[in-house]
This record gives C-alpha cells, sequence and structure tokens, in this order.
C-alpha cells in the first residue's frame, strides 16, 4: 500500500473536484445545461411565450392606440328620443339608397359609365341581414282596427355607407331591462373614420326630419309611466279647430290669450314673472272641452300630456317631477282637478293622505317654489262647486271658461256641420231649431248628445227632426232605444 495515498475520506472531495476541473475545459455546468434537450426546449418555449405574450399586449396597446386616433364612436341608448328615430332612418336609408343605385342603370349612353359606377357602388354598398320588425294596432278614421309594422335593424352589428363613409353600427340587448316596461335595455354604437366624424350631425338631421315627417298633421299624446313621458298608442290626427264648436267667441278668446303668451317670453323673464299659464274648462260632461284641448293643440301644432290627478298612486312629489319634465311644445291636461279638492280631507294623523295627489301637493305642482315653467296646462272638471278659491286665483288659473249646454247658435252651427250638403237652402236647419225650441232643449242638451243624433242620423236630415223629442234634456243625451 501506498503510504503517499490520501485517506479514503480525503477522495470524494478530490474527485468532484477533479470533475468539476475537467467539466471546465467543457464548458462548465452551463455547457451541459446547454447541451441537455429538454432544458433548452423548456427554456425556448418559455421565451416564445414571454415575446408572443409582450408582442399581444403591444398589439393591444397599438391597435387601442390606432383607434383612438382613427375612429370615433357615437352612443345612443333607449332611452334617448333619437333612438328609435335613428333605426327606422337606417331602413329607410337603405331602401332609398338601393333604389336610387338600381334606378340609374341603363340609361343613356353618355350616362352609362354614371350607371356603371352606381352598379359598383350597389355591389359594394353593404345591406342589412339581421331585421326585427316592430307593430302596433291602431284605428282609422272609420273606426276599423289596422295594424301598423315597421322593419328596422335588429340587435346584432351592420355595416352602412353614408356618403363615403362606411359606419358600423352595433346595436345591443343588455340582459336587465325596466322593471315599469319590462323592455330591455338597448344601446347602439355608430363608429366610423375621425375624419368622417361630421356625418354624424347630418345624419341625426336626417333621422330626425323623418321622424317630424312621420308626425306631420298629427297630435302626440302622451301619457305618464313612473316618472317619466311616454307616447300613448300612435298619433293622432290633428282636429280641425272649426270642428269643436262652441259658444260664440269663446275659442277665439282663448286662442288669443294663447298666442299672446307665446310670444310675450321675454317680457315675462325680464319683469321676474314665471312663464307659465293656467286655464279650466269646466261644465256638464258632453260639452267638448276634452275636444276642445285636442283641437287647440293641433291649431298651435302643440302636443298633449295627459295626466288623471284621481289616478291611484300619482302622488305629490311624482306629480311635481312629471311637470318638471313635460316634452317642449306640450299642452299639460290635467283632468279631474275636483279629485285632488276631494283628498284633502283624507290626511290622518300620521300626514298620509291616501295614494292620489293632495290638495296642497296640486297647489305647489301649480306655482310652488319648486314648480315647472315654460308651460301651458289646462285642468278640466265636472264639478267646479268642489274647487276652491285658492286654486282658482291668479297665477295657478289665469282664465276660467265654462263650457256648458248648447246654446242656439252652436245648435244651428252643428246642424250645418252634418246636413249642409243636403241642406243647402237652410229649410232643414229652420225646421230642426222650430222643433227644439218647441221641444225647450235650447240650452238644456249638450252638444255631445246633438252629435249622437245626427251621426244616429248620417245624411237623413228629416230623421233627425223626428227624433228631437227623443234627445233627453234631463240626463244631456239622446236615447234611441225605443227607436
Amino acid at each position: 500500500m501506498d503510504q503517499n495515498a490520501p485517506a479514503p475520506s480525503q477522495q470524494a472531495p478530490q474527485q468532484l473536484t477533479k470533475q468539476i476541473n475537467i467539466g471546465a475545459g467543457d464548458g462548465s455546468i452551463f455547457s451541459q445545461l446547454t447541451a441537455n434537450p429538454f432544458f433548452t426546449a423548456g427554456f425556448g418555449l418559455a421565451g416564445l411565450a414571454a415575446v408572443a405574450r409582450i408582442g399581444q399586449q403591444g398589439l393591444r396597446r397599438g391597435a387601442s392606440l390606432l383607434r383612438r386616433r382613427l375612429l370615433v364612436d357615437l352612443e345612443i341608448t333607449r332611452h334617448d328620443e333619437s333612438y328609435q328615430w335613428l333605426l327606422h332612418w337606417m331602413s329607410a336609408y337603405q331602401r332609398a339608397q338601393l333604389a336610387s343605385a338600381e334606378g340609374s342603370v341603363g340609361v343613356a349612353s353618355n350616362v352609362q359609365q354614371r350607371g356603371a359606377f352606381s352598379s359598383i357602388i350597389r355591389r359594394i354598398t353593404p345591406r342589412l341581414h339581421h331585421l326585427q320588425i316592430q307593430t302596433a294596432k291602431v284605428k282609422r278614421a272609420d273606426g276599423a282596427p289596422h295594424t301598423h309594422f315597421a322593419i328596422v335593424p335588429g340587435p346584432g352589428k351592420h355595416l352602412m355607407r353614408y356618403g363615403n363613409a362606411f359606419i358600423m353600427v352595433d346595436r345591443q340587448r343588455e340582459k336587465t331591462f325596466d322593471l315599469q316596461t319590462g323592455i330591455p335595455f338597448e344601446t347602439v354604437t355608430l363608429t366610423t373614420l375621425y375624419a368622417y366624424r361630421h356625418v354624424f350631425e347630418q345624419l341625426f338631421k336626417e333621422a330626425h326630419q323623418l321622424a317630424a315627417q312621420m308626425h306631420e298633421g298629427k297630435t302626440v299624446i302622451f301619457t305618464s309611466r313612473g316618472t317619466d313621458w311616454e307616447t300613448f298608442g300612435q298619433p293622432k290626427r290633428k282636429r280641425p279647430l272649426e270642428s269643436v264648436v262652441l259658444e260664440k267667441g269663446v275659442k277665439e278668446r282663448i286662442v288669443e290669450d294663447i298666442q299672446a303668451f307665446l310670444g310675450a317670453r321675454t317680457w315675462y323673464l325680464d319683469r321676474g314673472i314665471p312663464y307659465r299659464r293656467g286655464y279650466l274648462l269646466y261644465g256638464p260632461p258632453g260639452t267638448g272641452k276634452s275636444s276642445f284641448i285636442q283641437a287647440l293643440a293641433g291649431e298651435l301644432d302643440f302636443n298633449i300630456a295627459i295626466l288623471n290627478v284621481s289616478e291611484r298612486g300619482l302622488t305629490d312629489d311624482r306629480l311635481n317631477y312629471l311637470l318638471q319634465k313635460v316634452p317642449p311644445r306640450t299642452i299639460v291636461l290635467l283632468e279631474d282637478a275636483d279629485a285632488a279638492w276631494v283628498n284633502r280631507s283624507q290626511a290622518d294623523e300620521h300626514g298620509y293622505a291616501g295614494a292620489t295627489v293632495t290638495f296642497s301637493g296640486l297647489l305647489n305642482a301649480l306655482d310652488g317654489v319648486a314648480s315647472a315653467e315654460e308651460r301651458i296646462i289646462f285642468l278640466t272638471t265636472n264639478h267646479v262647486e268642489r274647487l276652491d278659491a285658492a286654486l282658482v286665483r291668479p297665477g295657478r288659473i289665469d282664465m276660467t271658461v265654462r263650457l256648458g249646454e248648447a246654446t242656439e247658435s252652436q245648435i244651428e252651427a252643428l246642424w250645418d256641420r252634418f246636413y249642409a250638403d243636403v241642406d243647402v237652402d237652410g229649410e232643414g236647419r229652420r225646421r230642426f231649431m222650430h222643433r227644439v225650441q218647441e221641444l225647450g232643449l235650447v240650452g238644456s242638451i249638450s252638444p255631445a248628445a246633438l252629435q249622437g243624433l245626427f251621426l244616429y242620423n248620417k245624411g237623413d236630415m228629416d230623421g233627425a227632426i223626428a227624433q228631437a223629442e227623443l234627445l233627453s234634456a234631463g240626463h244631456g243625451h239622446v236615447d234611441l232605444r225605443g227607436s
């Protein structure tokens, strides 16, 4: 045995040192790791994943930056009035666009190039492929039911061309919905190049003009739903003011007063006077109160917002809030104003006054500190004797007009409305007037009762004269059940 050989306990460290020294000549541990295919494959994949991740984030940020620089978005919610304007305009615009392109093909030789160009444009013009139908039941002038429908772009993405601009339309329907109406929340987003952002203003001008044309010659009726106003049914054809027969001078006096009020806005504001006007129409049923307001709205090109004061659930706060949000150019009609006076005595020891408007709430809504301005309001009642003097004072009610039973001039005017074409010489009118005077009906029957008699005898003036005694003076209506 070699006496100079190291002990066994020293051989292990020496061997390890020897191996490391040998490995150092081959690239050390790093060389061994790089020579390992599993390590290099894993490291490469991790590197590629990191590069891809960085690249993906860069692309997203670049795309976002590019979008902000090059594109512009316009969002319209369902609650905005222009929402339906846009949907109907899109359908009408594309129909007109395609019809124009098709109509320009096949013209004279000097315009053939234009026709070919139109044909190319027609081919690249996007079309609406996902549509939705909106239906509504309306009544015609003769009372017959009619179903009106409109086809509009449905939820999803649409591409349209407006002039030289291509616009992406994204109509999104949310899963949530309005608890009061049951209608889901929706938004429409329009996207185009930033350079063409000016087309949005022109687009909505055309959409508004189309909506105005659809309502031209009609009166829109609004009714309350919760704390908002919404259209009630289809717009009604404007009723001519001449179709409402009132006592001489009554219509003219109210119309002149309202026109003077509409032209005096600056005068009111300069003097610090609240710019609002109130009218009270009272009288028995059937004397033309509601009919006159509808005709007046048509004459002034206004709409009508109807609130029934006796409606259960119409509280003081809700009434005041609704009057703050009246649509522009709209007459407010508060029906059954005496119902608030009846509710005056219903408050208990806790101040609860029932589920309808209180008298004090009505007064505050008309001219309180928080009451709305720039409005025209009409109150109607069949029982004026129930109203308190505090309600009809100036500032709350500026003009009080009674619409009563038909006078002699009203009866003659109503007769002419129905029989002027067959009673050319007026002989039938004289015989009818003689008959109603004999029966003592002048000043004791409502215009609605006379109209019912004339409608029952359309074109038959002799029948109307013969049935004049069926007019019930005590009840203000005509009873034809026994005829």
